[in-house]
């Protein structure tokens, strides 16, 4: 069995319908009863619940990352920024947000997943990154920017 993103999230959303069933369980006892004061271990396992339903949803976001074609242009960007980085010593940084990284990001192609499919006025279309998408905006006048999903497909 291959494991996918949705896989993940179908799992979570399990994992939430769970907690709230159980928390709405735990909540149905009157307080001072004796059923109240034993549902302390089911509440607590309704917070092992929630937290397991959060972390499924971050595995699969992971997940999706890893399996999301990269960008791959020859220079690296600020994700969030766009070519906003200076290098020094091999620690890359972004001038804008101060978030850094631990190798030399610009001498390096881009790791970003592919969120944008530009097609310039000759008609010749490139996959991006949102990082590069900036700059592409700027500097590629008539060209067409077509957002992409999951996966890489137009939405």
């Amino acid at each position: 069995m291959t494991v996918t993103p949705a896989h993940l999230r179908v799992l979570a959303s399990r994992a939430e319908a769970l907690t709230a069933e159980l928390r709405k369980l735990c909540d149905s006892a009157p307080h001072g009863s004796p059923e109240h004061d034993h549902l302390a271990t089911a509440r607590h396992a309704a917070d092992w619940l929630a937290r397991g339903a959060e972390e499924l949803q971050r595995a699969a976001a992971d997940l999706a990352r890893l399996e999301a074609q990269p960008c791959g242009l020859p220079w690296a960007v600020c994700p969030e920024h766009g070519n906003t980085l200076s290098s020094q010593a091999g620690v890359s940084t972004c001038r804008v947000c101060r978030r850094s990284w631990t190798y030399d990001r610009p001498g390096q192609p881009c790791r970003e997943p592919v969120t944008w499919k530009v097609i310039d006025r000759a008609g010749t279309e490139t996959r991006m990154c949102d990082g590069h998408v900036l700059g592409a905006r700027a500097a590629a006048q008539g060209a067409t920017f077509v957002r992409l999903g999951a996966g890489g497909t137009q939405q």
